[in-house]
């Protein structure tokens, strides 16, 4: 990841707001189907679409999901939370508000680890609300003139994580996002995917002249939809911050877009105080009351998360931080790698197997891990055929080639191959041997007079003659023993 540049005579100061839609079948107040991509307005009742006397009913999953992740992110679970209503105007908004918690949230002081260093990301809450609908503006004719409305999202259950101000770098924002979306996607409450809207993010950021204690004047980035874009917005928008100071001017509290393709951040609206919203407890709903029985079943389900689970594998399978790492990307990964490296004779070459021959082949072909033709217990198969010095190095190579090729599993393309084995024929491999000596007297006599580099040169010959199936280690220890 590249470096930014901060400027050196203020500091920027950022805080996230990261929108995650919880994987209940049904919306959070009513039954309504939560599937993304059904025809527009179909998955509605008179709840979602703000009826006159329509009731609003929680769902217990979404508390339990918000819950469990809140508990990911070392929060502390209040016994009791309230929903408020958060009034404003909006043509995806039905009811004229949106039941959401404020002053009383689900959960409350969290954080996460961020950089090899652990600086330590402050969350100040975690709490439930539902979503609004969607305003279409495109695809119509004349369409610089029509907005659409589809009101299916209309009260589908998130959960708004709220970070402190401690993020000091677009790199850091970039790190506490992916580390964020690592944890939520491990519990299983969110599929956390950007491109249907499951995981949505707003960036607040100011600056300030280095050391000053007292905050700047804030910006919004909202609509962002990559965590790389985000990144982006945040380099472009401090750097328009501190020119505006620099220049005499001062930052205006407001909303802005940034616009991926130019690589700027535009002024959308002023930015709404908490107050402009008129919070007001929700007379529609009792308190939330998780209390400590209920807390103890959800956290049965909390599982091992990923940085306490690459730890163990480092201890566990003797792999190095890195390859723990790489194996704990998603839980499934790290799943099917612990299931191989149980079954396999040497798990530290089932992990390096993964990292140098799957990893390699997959970034070749712009592919993810759950694409590979090779499963991980293939790749347990081949590590134990090398381990037990059945097959070579080289010949694993190759037959790695074939099942890409192929797209088949290694074992189904061992078997296909004839199940090839190393040679380890000694009287066999002597009389190739003897006639690649025969055939290199000038290297040969380069050997004898002390280049002990043309070792090499005998040993690959000796392998190609065997069409790569001969023992490597045998064959150095016999042509050494040849040569001299």
């Amino acid at each position: 990841m590249p470096s930014v540049a901060v400027p050196t005579t203020y500091e920027p100061v950022i805080g996230l707001e990261v929108h995650v839609q919880l994987l209940t079948a049904s919306k959070i107040f009513c039954s309504c189907s939560t599937r993304f991509g059904a025809p527009p307005n179909t998955n509605v009742c008179p709840v979602c679409l703000g009826m006159p006397g329509a009731l609003p009913v929680l769902n217990r999953k979404a508390v339990e999901f918000a819950t469990l992740a809140a508990m990911a992110l070392n929060c502390r679970i209040n016994e009791i939370s309230i929903f408020a209503r958060k009034n404003y105007f909006y043509p995806d908004l039905p009811k004229g508000y949106q039941i959401s918690q404020y002053d009383k949230p689900l959960a409350e002081h969290g954080f996460i680890d961020v950089g090899s260093d652990k600086k330590r990301i402050g969350i100040t809450r975690v709490h439930l609300e539902e979503d609004a609908g969607k305003s279409l503006h495109e695809g119509f004719p004349d369409s610089d003139e029509k907005t659409a409305i589809d009101l299916n999202r209309t009260g589908v259950p998130l959960i708004e994580i709220v970070s402190e101000p401690d993020i000091a770098t677009p790199d850091e924002a970039y790190e506490y996002l992916t580390r964020l979306k690592e944890i939520i996607l491990y519990t299983g409450v969110s599929d956390c995917n950007m491109e249907e809207g499951s995981l949505r993010c707003d960036a607040n950021v100011s600056v300030r002249p280095r050391g000053q204690k007292e905050l700047g004047t804030k910006a919004e980035i909202k609509n962002v939809n990559s965590f790389r874009f985000i990144r982006e917005a945040l380099v472009y928008e401090i750097a328009r911050q501190v020119e505006v100071i620099e220049s005499g001017g001062k930052v205006v509290q407001e909303t802005r877009l940034y616009n991926s393709t130019e690589g700027k951040t535009y002024s959308m609206r002023s930015k709404e105080q908490a107050h402009d919203y008129r919070y007001f407890p929700e007379p529609d709903l009792l308190p939330l009351v998780v209390d400590e029985k209920w807390k103890a079943e959800i956290v049965k389900t909390l599982p091992e998360l990923p940085e306490a689970r690459r730890a163990r594998f480092v201890k566990v399978y003797g792999i190095t931080e890195y390859d723990a790492q790489v194996l704990t990307v998603s839980k499934s990964l790290a799943d099917q790698f612990e299931a191989a490296a149980k079954a396999a004779k040497n798990p530290k070459r089932v992990a390096n197997l993964v990292q140098g021959e799957l990893m390699g082949r997959l970034k070749a072909m712009g592919a993810e891990i759950e694409q590979s033709p090779i499963s991980m217990n293939g790749v347990a198969a081949s590590a134990d055929l090398v381990e037990s010095g059945a097959i070579s190095g080289k010949m694993l190579k190759d037959l790695y080639d074939l099942s890409f090729a192929r797209n088949k599993d290694f074992p189904e393309v061992y078997e296909e191959e004839g199940r090839p084995q190393q040679s380890s024929d000694t009287s066999a491999l002597e009389k190739i041997i003897d006639e690649v000596v025969a055939a290199n007297p000038k290297q040969v006599e380069q050997y004898r007079a002390g280049k002990k580099t043309m070792l090499g040169f005998f040993v690959g010959q000796v392998m190609k003659a065997s069409k790569g199936q001969a023992n490597p280690q045998l064959i150095n220890e016999l042509v050494t023993k040849k040569l001299e």
